[in-house]
């Protein structure tokens, strides 16, 4: 056991870097375009949500220069099977989970497109810089659409919005954000290649590929703030975000993490990520954008709210630890 103790030390310190560079480099990031005049609801649903996501995104950019870009893939669809399955299934197992309408109406159609297009870009066993470049140029657009709409409906739907508002933007300086925000890069660049080496290494002692240890440490770490912010939030019962954040997290893995590797260098993949994790993925997400409308047509029958119940909670949970089972049993027979 005694080789594995420094790369699992590496391994929990680089991803603990991770977060603590994302929160530096999130707030350096926020407070300077504030003072530029850019409006808090912009920073919210532009340099924030993609902020949020630098940790994966950076360990992507590194996984793909150490030529692992399986684990960079693992950990954009393990991700997304954690935010759904772990942190809404945990989440909601504590509190039920408001949703609002507009995750049906707007966010909905979009996740499911461009879950399908990540499709696409799997099911021929590859990923190569066309198809990652294409999908990442994606943001762009989106990001443009859904500020303007925000702004043109105005703040009806803030509660779940996922945008910041000027108290949760700290108020720093220019030189000071400056400093937070190259102080914060520089963390997650370091702590993204000690993540990175750590992980291979486990996966070298362990016998396994890349594209498990992507699936399953690394997703985990990384979304391990998410469940323990979700957590808090419920138990003291500001959790209004938690369902919009997933969405908006679950689609920038999937144009930005995923997508970041690619470009660096076209990745041959096992025939399991698009039959076993992709998959798997779609169907958590399929299941997510059902449990949300089940939850707006209870809540339109009655005086209560919107609603992702305990049960659904449940169900969530148990879809995330049956993909773990699938994932044993194939590894156990592979």
């Amino acid at each position: 056991m005694i080789p594995i103790l420094l790369p699992s030390l590496a391994l929990i310190t680089g991803i603990v870097g991770l977060l603590l560079g994302a929160d530096k480099f999130v707030a350096g990031a926020a407070a300077a375009a504030r003072n530029f005049g850019i409006s808090a609801m912009v920073i919210g649903l532009t340099v924030v949500s993609i902020g949020t996501s630098a940790p994966e995104i950076i360990v992507s950019f590194n996984a793909a220069l150490d030529g692992a870009g399986e684990l960079a893939v693992g950990n954009a669809i393990g991700s997304n099977l954690a935010n759904i399955g772990l942190v809404l299934g945990i989440t909601a197992l504590i509190a039920p989970l408001p949703v609002s309408r507009h995750l049906l109406r707007e966010e909905s159609p979009v996740l499911l497109v461009i879950t399908a297009l990540a499709g696409l870009c799997l099911y021929d066993g590859a990923l190569n810089r066309v198809e990652s470049v294409l999908l990442a140029l994606l943001v762009i657009p989106l990001l443009v659409l859904v500020v303007k709409y925000k702004r043109e409906q105005g703040d009806d739907d803030s509660s779940e919005s996922g945008s910041s508002d000027d108290s949760e933007i700290p108020g720093l300086s220019s030189n000071a954000a400056a400093l937070w925000f190259l102080g914060g890069l520089v963390l997650l660049l370091v702590s993204a290649r000690i993540t990175v080496w750590g992980a291979r290494e486990i996966a070298v002692i362990w016998g396994i590929s890349d594209l498990v240890i992507g699936l399953t440490v690394v997703a985990i770490g990384t979304s391990l703030p998410e469940l323990a912010a979700s957590v808090v939030s419920a138990l003291r019962g500001h959790h209004d975000i938690a369902v919009g954040n997933v969405f908006g997290s679950n689609l920038f893995n999937l144009m930005l993490v995923m997508t970041t590797a690619g470009a660096i260098a076209p990745i041959e993949l096992s025939a399991e990520v698009f039959l076993r994790d992709y998959l798997s993925m779609a169907l958590m997400t399929v299941m997510l954008i059902l449990f949300v409308a089940l939850a707006l047509r209870r809540g339109s029958t009655g005086e209560r709210r919107a609603l992702i119940s305990r049960p659904l909670g449940a169900v969530l949970l148990a879809g995330y630890i049956g993909y773990y089972g699938v994932l044993w049993i194939t590894l156990s027979t592979g």
